[in-house]
């Protein structure tokens, strides 16, 4: 499955790694070096962040299913 930015957010993210690059480093890159590093984070290493999402949401949502459980168990009547 192949993530995809719209050209907004993919110039935001150009813009961050130029940004790194002349803050951390102290280096000017261009856009045409900063959309190469671009491509390679989101082919090498996107998976693994894009990955960890998707275990942190299903945490979420098991964890909203078990408080809903909970909370229809403690909507049960007692017969008396």
């Amino acid at each position: 499955m192949e993530i995809l930015l719209s050209k907004e957010q993919k110039a935001e993210v150009i813009d961050e790694i130029q940004r790194f690059f002349l803050e951390e480093r102290g280096e000017e890159i261009g856009e045409l070096a900063a959309e190469t590093v671009f491509y390679f984070i989101k082919e090498n290493v996107g998976a693994y962040f894009y990955n960890k999402g998707i275990e942190d949401s299903k945490t979420v949502v098991e964890q909203k299913i078990f408080s809903v459980e909970e909370d229809l168990e403690a909507l049960k009547r007692i017969k008396r």
